[in-house]
């Protein structure tokens, strides 16, 4: 079974997407991120999406200085990405602010339909705590698999846990078991709906496990992703 599925992953083409990174920090940890911890997460985004035929290559990163957008605040959140928003519809930024407020790791903005220069083009991206970097001080969550995660959102996929329910349609994708429960940490395994077939899928990359967890996508997410860029960025 396993093998069918990654005969249908590798066989569909994907896009090559563009990666602008956008670090903002307060004063106080103004050059406590780098360069290379920036390439070190485009490499974390590659070896992730690569085996399901979507890739990433940096077209650009610049650090800002702002006590007040490096919180990623509603209040702030417009007015930083009208001034470092790069690049089209078809291509991603990532925002990666020092002071995330609220207990976040991050959040993304869903593909839609849109119109340049809108307020929803600009919206459009994916915001990380800095920390969440490779090489960052977020235990458990440093090793970039926050912006891989917010990024497939940026897709169009959903949380595997998306309805927290053991009924209903889940995240619109079949091949990933109904799961209940977002995961907490790397278990050896999970099964929060026991009556369902299939146990829980903490080493998906759209479950809240611990970075070092991650490790994979399915055929059918691949499918979605593809169907969901070529829809509405693809082009545009």
């Amino acid at each position: 079974m396993q093998a069918a599925a990654n005969e249908t992953v590798f066989a569909m083409a994907g896009p090559t997407v563009k990666i602008y990174a956008h670090v903002v920090t307060t004063s106080a940890k103004s050059g406590k991120y780098s360069q290379t911890m920036i390439n070190n997460q485009i490499a974390a985004m590659n070896k992730a999406y690569n085996p399901y035929t979507i890739s990433f290559t940096l077209a650009g990163t610049d650090f800002t200085v702002n006590n007040q957008w490096a919180t990623g605040s509603d209040s702030t959140e417009l007015a930083m990405k009208k001034a470092l928003r790069k690049g089209t519809y078809a291509d991603l930024n990532l925002y990666f602010v020092s002071d995330l407020g609220g207990g976040l790791l991050g959040f993304c903005y869903f593909p839609t339909t849109v119109s340049s220069g809108s307020t929803d083009f600009y919206l459009d991206g994916c915001v990380n705590l800095a920390d969440s970097l490779p090489g960052g001080t977020a235990t458990n969550y440093n090793q970039g698999g926050t912006a891989v995660h917010e990024s497939g959102h940026w897709f169009g996929l959903f949380h595997v846990f998306q309805g927290s329910s053991c009924s209903g349609s889940g995240d619109m994708v079949s091949d990933t078991p109904i799961q209940k429960t977002a995961t907490s940490g790397c278990p050896s395994s999970q099964d929060s709906c026991p009556n369902q077939s299939g146990l829980d899928s903490i080493h998906n990359y759209m479950d809240y496990s611990y970075d070092q967890c991650y490790t994979q996508f399915t055929a059918g997410q691949q499918t979605r992703m593809l169907q969901m860029y070529s829809q509405y960025r693809a082009g545009k």
